[in-house]
């Protein structure tokens, strides 16, 4: 199989090519922990030829995050399978030079600095586009390029805190709830992949490449969509425990009888009547199910019920009645899931160093393309030496680099 557009370079990996929709598209990825890393491997699974660029010695933080299987970080396995590494010094003169080599046959450069620090090494995107006018330059950082906060340093809940998105999240009485997941992490991501795939398709419009300035914080603000709607048509913020966030009879999560949880999601009256049939309490069928509507008493007397079954009988007893009720899982049980392994949301990837390595799917189903998933995550600097060689550079070259501190 050709992929990423190796063997129509040529070139040589030593390691099997793959292919895919994406083939052909070279990005150079200098990003490091999450965002970026999940989005280069998106399209890594779609056949993108992505080379992570690390700093020598150091490489990706994410690589000496624990959990370690085998010496490496799970974490950084999970997150950069179908790549490749080069170790090289930015700061260095002789590095910059060797990117901008690179930079002649690359499509796509991600970043993921504080705003200025490409500017103060001479890679930003405004010095390199006058060399390399096709070049698509995506950065991710917490704030964006520009605005007050730009320069602040951040993380998810902090993120998630500007935003508001933590003021709208866990009980009306209690403290904002931090999610369980790394939500504004994963929305840079995502609006980094939409943002590099949409430059490559206006790119063959206009031939020329383009600036992607990509705010994890813009991401969530931007998937406030129900609550700002109705911030806007109130002209009061909603308060915590709101629908979608629970607090209703309807829509709200339930301790079991063997201290377990079940959730319910019975927003529509037609589930809202199977749900109080399936439980027992048929008095409270008819109550109107609306958006903002509490019942104190239809919730108090869920409440009650659901402590005298254990979330299996409930999960049983409730199966095929329409009723939007669910268990709340947790990750031993989701990766165990009949409709998880079904649908292939896991697999198992042999690692340099590690052995096999669990590692999740690519979430997008299609009917004409499969994502390729067969080259392991690379180990620090594991291309290097195959890069300089087709750029040219020999291996008295090489060695007096490494001398250098420059790879």
């Amino acid at each position: 199989m050709v992929g990423y557009g190796t063997r129509r370079l040529g070139w040589d990996w030593g390691e099997e090519d793959l292919s895919g929709p994406l083939d052909g598209v070279r990005i150079l990825d200098l990003t490091r922990l999450n965002p970026g890393g999940y989005s280069t491997m998106l399209l890594a699974d779609m056949g993108a030829e992505v080379l992570k660029v690390e700093q020598p010695g150091v490489g990706d933080y994410m690589r000496y995050t624990p959990p370690m299987i085998g010496g490496q970080s799970a974490m950084f396995l999970t997150l950069n399978r179908n790549k490749r590494s080069l170790t090289l010094n930015l700061k260095s003169e002789k590095g910059k030079a060797i990117l901008r080599r690179l930079l002649e046959s690359y499509d796509v450069l991600v970043e993921s600095f504080r705003p200025g620090v490409m500017e103060r090494l001479g890679l930003d995107y405004q010095t390199l586009k006058e060399e390399h006018p096709r070049l698509i330059y995506c950065s991710i950082t917490g704030y964006g390029q520009d605005g007050p906060y730009r320069g602040q340093a951040g993380h998810d809940i902090n993120y998630l805190a500007l935003s508001g998105v933590l003021s709208l999240t866990g009980k009306r009485d209690g403290p904002p709830i931090v999610p369980g997941i790394t939500v504004a992490d994963i929305a840079g991501s995502m609006f980094a992949v939409i943002g590099i795939l949409i430059s490559i398709i206006s790119r063959e419009k206009t031939g020329r490449g383009q600036y992607i300035d990509v705010s994890m914080f813009d991401g969530v603000v931007s998937w406030l969509t129900i609550q700002a709607a109705r911030y806007f048509a109130e002209g009061r913020p909603p308060e915590r425990e709101t629908w979608p966030a629970g607090g209703e009879a309807f829509y709200d999560v339930f301790q079991t009888k063997d201290g377990g949880y079940v959730a319910v999601g019975a927003a529509e009256q037609k589930f809202w009547r199977n749900l109080c049939q399936g439980v027992g309490a048929p008095e409270l069928a008819e109550w109107k199910v609306a958006v903002g509507q509490r019942s104190p008493i239809a919730h108090a007397r869920l409440t009650e019920i659901f402590k005298t079954k254990t979330r299996g009988e409930w999960v049983s007893l409730l199966a095929g009645r329409d009723a939007c009720l669910t268990p709340v899982k947790t990750l031993d049980e989701v990766f165990s899931d009949p409709h998880v392994l079904d649908r292939g949301l896991v697999f198992e990837m042999e690692c340099l160093g590690s052995g096999p390595v669990k590692q999740l799917s690519f979430p997008i189903k299609l009917s004409d393309t499969r994502p390729e998933t067969g080259t392991p995550p690379p180990m620090l600097g594991q291309h290097t030496e195959a890069v300089l060689n087709r750029l040219g550079y020999g291996p008295e070259q090489i060695e007096q680099l490494r001398r250098e501190g420059v790879i």
